[in-house]
């Protein structure tokens, strides 16, 4: 873009997150610091939607916990069974009080007046639409999938709305086509967002890093997590597990981690609490098992770690398809639960090469390319509102 002319008001930027499972924020941030390199003109704002819509902190004060909490609570405990059955609750929830939605934030967006607002949250993209279209006509709204795809109806793709989508598989491509989105609103990147630390180069001495977490430089690692509120399988991973050697990453979850350090194991083991430095310990590791989250695996796939994961009654309903991604880059193992994981290891550690070799065939930039995509969308925005009558401006921003 170019650069400002002196006394033109920055371009300001709205990226809408919240904060249940921790990996919207973590998007909206990478994408923050990816913008900061593109479009460093750009004002870019974090708008945490439940803020928006509770200002002055109520249900905090009714329930005694952010709208959140209780969500992460569940995670941390692995109490994810019959989570698609509450999702129709919610998502019913939220058409009844869609009017009341689209009131609060319309409000939201004329005192805040953003040039372009980009969703990284599912469910509420509706409102967010309608809402910005009623305050701020003409102002382009965008949605970033930050799961491999869609869970429709209703999750992240509102079929029949003037807005862009940018999609992190071929699978959500296809998804956004099929819902009538035009070919020129639907915009493909190659994968999820990642923070720009996952870039970094990785340690000169991989040996001596692991040997500072009292690591055998030789063994081969696995680091174990469930996002950043742990689960409590992990404790059956570490027992099913105890001449493997092992990073157990934690998260917030002080309990988990005071009752994994305190199991027994044959080989080395180093367990970590809540951490920035996450790259850094996928950089030393040699392969990953979780849970299927399209955060922590892209980041795994993306540091070149061979996964395995499960699919099964328990995993949350819109990230069952990202084990079928798995298996179709054949990046990794999906077991239908944690209690074969023994044989799962000791197979991918036999086939680690071919493994690590279908992780170095896909290459993620999607940060730097969702960037690029709100400048064009921009960009296609302000052309058409100053061209001639009669006359069509519009870019055309096709998939890659």
């Amino acid at each position: 873009m170019k650069p400002l002319a002196a006394g033109t008001p920055a371009t300001t930027v709205d990226l809408v997150y919240f904060n249940a499972g921790g990996g919207h924020r973590a998007a909206a941030v990478a994408l923050q610091a990816a913008l900061a390199v593109q479009s460093p003109e750009w004002r870019v704002r974090l708008v945490h939607l439940f803020e928006v819509l509770d200002p002055q902190g109520q249900f905090v004060r009714f329930t005694g916990m952010p709208p959140e909490a209780y969500y992460n609570k569940r995670l941390a405990r692995g109490w994810t069974f019959g989570l698609a059955q509450e999702l129709k609750v919610l998502q019913g929830m939220i058409r009844v009080g869609h009017g009341w939605l689209v009131r609060s934030l319309e409000q939201h967006w004329r005192a805040a007046a953003p040039d372009l607002v980009v969703s990284l949250v599912p469910n509420f993209n509706r409102a967010l639409y309608e809402s910005l279209a009623a305050a701020r006509p003409g102002v382009p709204f965008v949605t970033v999938l930050t799961d491999l795809a869609d869970y429709p109806p209703h999750f992240w793709i509102e079929p029949g709305q003037q807005q862009d989508v940018v999609c992190g598989s071929p699978r959500a491509v296809e998804q956004a086509l099929h819902a009538g989105y035009p070919a020129a609103r639907v915009h493909a990147v190659s994968g999820m967002l990642l923070r720009s630390e996952f870039y970094s180069p990785p340690p000169p001495d991989r040996a001596a890093a692991r040997r500072r977490l009292g690591l055998d430089p030789e063994r081969p690692t696995g680091l174990v997590m469930f996002g950043g509120h742990g689960s409590s399988a992990m404790q059956a991973i570490a027992r099913a597990l105890p001449d493997t050697q092992l990073i157990l990453m934690c998260g917030h979850n002080t309990a988990l981690l005071r009752r994994l350090r305190s199991l027994p194991a044959e080989a080395p083991r180093s367990v970590v609490g809540f951490t920035t430095e996450m790259p850094g310990y996928m950089q030393i590791a040699d392969f990953f098992i979780g849970k299927p989250g399209p955060g922590s695996l892209s980041e795994a796939v993306h540091m070149k770690l061979p996964v395995i994961v499960t699919r099964n009654a328990w995993t949350m309903p819109q990230e069952r398809y990202n084990a079928t991604w798995v298996r179709e880059n054949g990046v990794g193992i999906v077991l239908r639960s944690f209690r074969s994981i023994h044989p799962a290891v000791e197979s991918l550690v036999n086939q680690l090469h071919d493994f690590r070799a279908a992780t170095a065939r896909l290459e993620n930039r999607a940060a730097y390319e969702v960037a690029d995509r709100l400048a064009a969308i921009l960009s296609r925005t302000q052309c058409s509102t100053t061209a001639p009558a009669g006359e069509s401006s519009v870019a055309q921003v096709s998939p890659l």
